[in-house]
């Protein structure tokens, strides 16, 4: 039973009581009778106005308590002229004013916090509490290789396969440095955050790729600048001493000529090839930006097959085409480009060697073109020092392609990546 019903029915029964004693007056006395009335008159009005002192402010605080459950801010009363309910109601307009000003300012935080996110470009996965994916921004959509909608609500094991062995057992707190194909360096940072109470766990993603290269080409830069100095003023002596030689040829005995002259060719070519050498290092350095400018890729494709063309017959290496229905046009440095797809069809005919094949596939949505050969893909051991500079695995191989083609494709801003499925295809995948 409210409280409401209990005054209600205690003043009823307080006027019944009085109505019973008019009644009774009525048959002794009429004056007292007549007073009586004026009594219970005035018990009614005074209880009516007791009624709405008591109840207004209940009601009152229950309008509002409803107005707040409903989170609604924008509602306030206005003074009623009593000073105890008046003082109520500046309070609840206090409040109101203070909880809407917070909720305003907590949106606009929140608000502001999602555009950062959004616009960071470092990558964040936010998990739930199993380690759930809720939501990641678009860097991490683009450093992961896959859209949001593809990884909201998968467990971290469920990443890519790289990401989901680095990241599964990250502790709270701690962070890792690795590789992915060799190429792509990245720092991620596992922490946790309150919110209404609860934490919640995130990783932060940062690439330091950029920075990494732009280190090692410094210290390479420096290392080639000496080196090459060094080895040219001295190739260049030798050189200018061998053929001072070669005048005495004719001075030998005749048994001896051809020996002596097949010395000096040979110590002289080999002072050719190491300045050669030097040259390609020093070509590396010097690699300048890309002017980029829109550019047929399937044209360079097919130009470059005119060049091959004599090669591949010889190998007896099939090329195989799925190119887009329409021209692939993409900004990009043309010279450029050409000397990256050089390098990658001439690794791919190399592994090879004879008798094999090599798809080349082009896709419009998204732009991106990926080359395919069946020469018995890459090591585990190999493929994680691919792209470093300086580093082989031909014998007469100076270390250097692969490294060009990182720096030209990372200067254009194209993503990339080269790895080996199970039936030892290696796939060179570029992202325009």
């Amino acid at each position: 039973m409210t409280l409401r019903t209990k005054f209600i029915l205690f003043a009823v029964f307080i006027h019944g009581l009085l109505l019973a004693l008019a009644w009774f007056l009525l048959q002794q006395n009429k004056f007292l009778f007549l007073g009586i009335e004026l009594l219970i008159l005035a018990s009614a009005y005074i209880t009516f106005q007791l009624y709405r002192s008591f109840f207004k402010p209940l009601q009152l605080i229950r309008s509002g308590i409803e107005s707040i459950r409903d989170k609604d801010f924008s509602t306030k009363f206005m003074a009623v002229g009593q000073k105890d309910l008046d003082e109520l109601v500046n309070v609840y307009n206090r409040m109101i004013d203070q909880l809407r000003q917070e909720r305003v300012a907590q949106a606009e935080k929140h608000f502001l916090l999602d555009k950062l996110i959004q616009a960071s470009p470092a990558g964040i996965i936010l998990l739930g509490f199993d380690n759930q994916v809720e939501s990641i921004n678009p860097a991490a959509e683009r450093f992961l290789g896959q859209p949001a909608a593809t990884l909201t609500g998968k467990h971290v094991s469920q990443l890519p396969e790289a990401w989901a062995k680095e990241l599964k057992d990250l502790p709270t707190g701690q962070s890792t440095t690795f590789r992915i194909s060799g190429i792509w360096t990245y720092r991620c940072h596992r922490a946790h955050f309150l919110d209404r109470g609860f934490q919640h766990y995130f990783i932060l993603i940062e690439e330091l790729t950029k920075a990494i290269l732009q280190n090692e080409r410094q210290a390479y830069e420096k290392v080639i600048r000496v080196m090459s100095h060094e080895v040219n003023n001295t190739t260049g002596a030798i050189n200018s001493i061998l053929d001072s030689l070669g005048f005495y040829t004719s001075q030998l005995r005749r048994e001896d000529q051809e020996d002596f002259a097949h010395v000096l060719q040979v110590a002289t070519e080999r002072n050719t090839n190491l300045s050669r050498f030097m040259a390609n290092f020093a070509e590396v350095v010097r690699l300048p930006q890309p002017k980029k400018v829109p550019t047929d890729v399937h044209a360079l494709l097919h130009s470059l097959h005119r060049l091959l063309q004599p090669e591949l017959q010889r190998r007896h290496i099939q090329l195989q085409w799925q190119l887009a229905p329409r021209p692939l046009v993409v900004p990009l440095d043309a010279q450029q480009l050409e000397q990256v797809l050089l390098n990658i069809l001439k690794n791919a005919m190399e592994a090879i060697d004879a008798d094999g094949e090599i798809s080349i596939k082009t896709s419009a949505d998204p732009p991106q073109l990926s080359i395919t050969d069946s020469g018995g893909g890459i090591s585990e051991e190999v493929r994680a020092h691919l792209f470093t500079p300086f580093y082989t695995t031909k014998a007469s191989g100076q270390g250097i392609g692969l490294t060009m083609v990182r720096d030209i494709l990372v200067n254009h801003g194209f993503s990339f990546s080269l790895h080996s499925d199970n039936s030892r295809h290696t796939t060179f995948l570029i992202r325009f």
